[in-house]
């Protein structure tokens, strides 16, 4: 499996807020939700904002994520 930064995805540093972390998300759910934006580059970026904003705003995700690297 290939590493992804979830902070780099979402636009945030290792020390953000779980509200600066949802802004970002919000931010960038819609800029590449697939209603909206129809490229395939798009579909493939919205799938990995949402497994970011999954992995950083649950403790033990992030916690066990924040470990391995």
């Amino acid at each position: 499996m290939k590493y992804k930064n979830y902070y780099e995805i979402l636009g945030v540093n290792r020390k953000s807020t779980k509200e600066e972390i949802r802004l970002s998300y919000r931010k960038l759910a819609k800029k590449y939700h697939p209603d909206t934006n129809k490229t395939q580059e798009s579909e493939m970026m919205f799938k990995n904002v949402n497994e970011a904003y999954d992995v950083l705003t649950n403790k033990k995700k992030r916690r066990k994520y924040d470990r391995r690297n």
